[in-house]
């Protein structure tokens, strides 16, 4: 079981990936922007990992990635994007430190690289 915060800006996304995460055993705090992420991390300071959409409104998932892990270097992430160029930046910018998944991904996947990336 992980504490995980998802970021993710589209609603029915979030809910369908929060749910799918608990049915897997994790405990799961879900916000819609960078922004919010942010404060949520900053002020609780507990999260094993970061599961965050790339492209989302104030701050993108990328900046988030690169704050949380300057201020929490153990905290994991991940981020998921629906845009291949984007996909390519952020594995450019962050080498094997965080995994990249690319939308569309099956919920099994999704699951089963959070799990590697947890224990690793």
């Amino acid at each position: 079981m992980a504490y995980i915060l998802l970021a993710e800006d589209d609603g029915s996304m979030r809910e369908f990936l929060a749910r799918s995460l608990r049915r897997a055993g994790h405990i799961v705090e879900d916000v819609g922007d960078g922004n919010d992420a942010l404060g949520l991390i900053r002020g609780q300071q507990n999260f094993d990992l970061l599961l965050a959409d790339i492209v989302m409104p104030g701050i993108d998932g990328i900046e988030l990635a690169q704050r949380v892990s300057g201020e929490y270097p153990k905290v994991k992430i991940m981020l998921i994007t629906g845009f291949a160029v984007v996909a390519v930046r952020a594995k450019e910018a962050f080498g094997n430190r965080t995994k990249v998944l690319s939308k569309p991904f099956h919920l099994n996947d999704l699951i089963e690289q959070v799990e590697t990336l947890l224990a690793a």
